[in-house]
Order: C-alpha cells, then structure tokens, then sequence
C-alpha cells in the first residue's frame, strides 16, 4: 500500500486561503479524491471488467479516427 503525503509549505505571511487553494490543486493533481471515491465500495472483477470495456467505449467515440 502506497501512502502519499501532500504538504503545502508556509511562511508566516501567507493567506490561509491561498494555502487551502494550493493544497486542494495538489490533491486535484494526485488523483486522491478520483481514487478514494473509486475505492469507497467494492466492485466485483466482472463489474471492473464491465466498467472498463464502457469507458474503452466512450474514448473510442470522443476520439476522432485518423
């Protein structure tokens, strides 16, 4: 199990607000929200499966061929 560590370093004069909005980009960017709620419940082998074969179906239809 991989633990990742997001840490947003202050000085004494910078904004909360700004920290919050620098740490919550990081988290964007780590792919932690996506991967928690991915995680939240269980899914069986053949509804991952099934999941995946759906999402391959999207991408083929948004990307254009050529």
């Amino acid at each position: 199990m991989e633990v990742q560590v997001i840490e947003v370093q202050l000085d004494e004069n910078d904004r909360l607000d700004w920290a919050l909005k620098k740490f919550k980009k990081k988290v964007q960017r780590a792919g932690l929200m996506q991967d928690l709620r991915r995680k939240r419940h269980y899914t069986k082998p053949s509804e991952a499966r099934q999941l995946k074969a759906q999402a391959a179906r999207r991408r083929r239809r948004v990307r254009p061929r050529g």
